[in-house]
């Protein structure tokens, strides 16, 4: 981060403002989507969320050097895995109550801290462990209700596949966090931005021969809005990190539980149970410590070492 335009109220705001964006992405995909293929979603998200991220690009002077990559396999893979999360997520908006969408999700943090260590050979000692794990009982709480309704044959399989899809997309999306980390060795973020949209567009729009259908003029509307929402929501959440430290920015994001559970009530009459209360807190307060362990342990190494070496985050 460059501690010459250093605000961290403004990175925070920033933060905020663009988990909002995302939530009414997610609500606008709930509204719109239902009827219509996993991919066809993913498809209107990815494309129409390319025209703010081309746009403001431009106004910045960085979009004819935002196409410039020296890793093309490497943004092809990074597309891959992340379209192929956003698919499973946009699976669950469409079958589950959004509050329980968003407390799901709320495990790739987990999720990434078990990628770093497979992948990157990364160094997790026992606290972090051990939070991972209390994070897990959390999720295992928010998901007993699906998993003890298909034991008992008491609620719908989609709603029980649709939280499963949700889980398996958190995983995913650690696995991509991992690669990102590996591209910002070569690749400016404005490109890994770029391409990623441009990847997911073209990865989803593959689908169209699989269950795609027409669509009326009131759901294309809500998922073009909604594409725009998620560029822009995009935009904001890599200018926070210009402004304020990973550390002080990263536990606003879940916030987002709090504009989950408004916009469901307010458009969907839903309310979270106290089981999915109790799993959100003991998932939310693994995660916030995990965010403040990998502070600590940059702290350390900045001691150690009189270096800033920049570390991406665990969560």
């Amino acid at each position: 981060m460059d501690k010459t335009i250093a605000n961290p109220l403004r990175g925070i705001a920033m933060k905020v403002c663009s988990i909002v964006l995302f939530v009414c992405m997610s609500s606008l995909i709930k509204l719109g989507g239902e009827g219509l293929a996993t991919g066809q979603i993913t498809f209107f998200r990815s494309f129409f969320a390319m025209f703010p991220i081309i746009g403001w690009l431009a106004l910045s002077g960085r979009l004819k050097g935002s196409f410039r990559t020296a890793n093309p396999i490497g943004h092809f893979y990074r597309g891959f895995i992340g379209v192929s999360s956003m698919a499973l997520g946009f699976f669950g908006i469409v079958h589950l109550p959004l509050p329980e969408y968003i407390a799901i999700g709320y495990a790739q943090p987990l999720f990434a801290v078990v990628a770093g260590w497979l992948l990157l050979g990364e160094v997790v000692r026992r606290y972090r462990w051990t939070a991972v794990a209390v994070g897990f009982v959390g999720v295992v709480i928010i998901l007993w209700p699906r998993l003890d309704a298909i034991r008992n044959g008491t609620l719908g399989l989609e709603g029980s596949l649709g939280a499963l899809a949700v889980l398996a997309g958190a995983a995913l999306s650690a696995i991509a966090m991992v690669h990102v980390r590996q591209l910002v060795r070569t690749e400016n973020t404005p490109t890994i931005v770029l391409y990623f949209s441009l990847s997911s567009s073209c990865f989803s729009l593959l689908t169209l021969p699989f269950g795609w259908v027409g669509m009326d003029l009131a759901s294309a509307g809500l998922l073009i809005v909604a594409g725009f929402f998620g560029g822009a929501g995009q935009i904001l959440l890599t200018e926070s990190y210009r402004y304020a430290d990973v550390s002080a920015v990263a536990p606003f994001e879940y916030t987002s539980i709090i504009w989950g559970t408004i916009s469901g009530y307010l458009l969907f009459n839903e309310l979270p149970d106290t089981t999915l209360i109790l799993g959100t807190g003991i998932v939310i307060g693994s995660g916030i410590y995990i965010i403040h362990r990998e502070h600590q342990r940059r702290r350390e190494l900045l001691a150690a070492t009189g270096i800033v070496t920049p570390i991406a985050p665990d969560a």
